[in-house]
């Protein structure tokens, strides 16, 4: 029986292979995403197009009916390129968020000596509304909308605060995939501004000093469910969920297909 027949689920990662070199993120990304076109269940899986990736060796194309929306960003137009590719072997479809400014360079979240990129606030804004936008014009209405990576925090906020009474997402869930700690210091501190730029009327303290704890507790917060993929979740990221009385699955337990396929089904029923 295919527990997930005919479910749709919106992938959402900062890394996914054969894209990206193989971090626990993007293979994790990968698996869970091809277990679920194995239990019948559709995927759609979404990533930026930092400039690192081969478009050539991995044939992506422009999809131009797509493309040309502008994302404002901090009062500033930035242009959405949309391009996709499908996963040798796979039924799978991924999508790719481009912009000249935020992603054409080499360097994906942090640079050579690890530090985060000054305009990763930015970045995510743009991420967060150029995926939201682009499944909106796909008409494609996700039952549940699955995140990897703190690059994917602002999700749940923007969903359940600034979409939320749009049809598309109206009955989706989300489902939020926890990892461990990806970097120190902070995003920049106006990243609370620019979000309520947005029109989104939320108290937004807990980020004033947006580091990898308080953005993940975040995402939790808004998030319906969340699954631990690392076996080393650090304790703050525990408390998180346990403050915000979220339902979850183990780390050991998300390693069994069965286990994760009926936690996945339970969000939707």
């Amino acid at each position: 029986m295919k527990l997930l027949k005919d479910k749709k689920i919106l992938v959402i990662s900062s890394e996914v292979v054969p894209y990206l070199p193989q971090t626990e993120k993007a293979v994790n990304s990968f698996t869970v995403s091809r277990k679920i076109n194995d239990n019948g269940g559709m995927t759609r899986i979404f990533m930026p197009k930092y400039g690192i990736i081969n478009e050539r060796r991995h044939q992506l194309h422009e999809v131009i009916r797509l493309s040309g929306m502008n994302m404002i960003i901090n009062d500033l137009y930035m242009p959405l390129i949309i391009k996709v590719a499908s996963i040798p072997k796979e039924r799978m479809q991924v999508y790719f968020i481009d912009n000249e400014e935020y992603f054409k360079r080499k360097d994906l979240l942090l640079d050579k000596n690890k530090n985060l990129l000054k305009d990763n606030d930015e970045r995510m804004i743009f991420f967060t509304k150029g995926v939201i936008e682009t499944v909106k014009k796909l008409n494609w209405i996700p039952d549940i909308i699955h995140l990897h990576g703190w690059f994917t925090s602002l999700f749940p906020l923007y969903l359940k605060k600034l979409y939320s009474d749009d049809p598309i997402f109206e009955t989706s869930k989300i489902v939020s995939s926890l990892y461990s700690k990806a970097f120190d210091g902070n995003l920049s501190k106006t990243l609370a501004k620019k979000i309520q730029f947005d029109g989104i009327d939320e108290n937004l303290d807990s980020i004033s000093t947006p580091d990898f704890s308080s953005l993940s507790d975040l995402k939790i917060k808004f998030s319906d469910s969340v699954i631990f993929s690392s076996d080393n979740i650090e304790k703050d990221l525990k408390s998180s969920v346990k403050k915000h009385s979220k339902d979850s699955l183990s780390f050991n337990d998300s390693s069994s297909e069965e286990k994760l396929m009926d936690f996945l089904l339970k969000n939707i029923d």
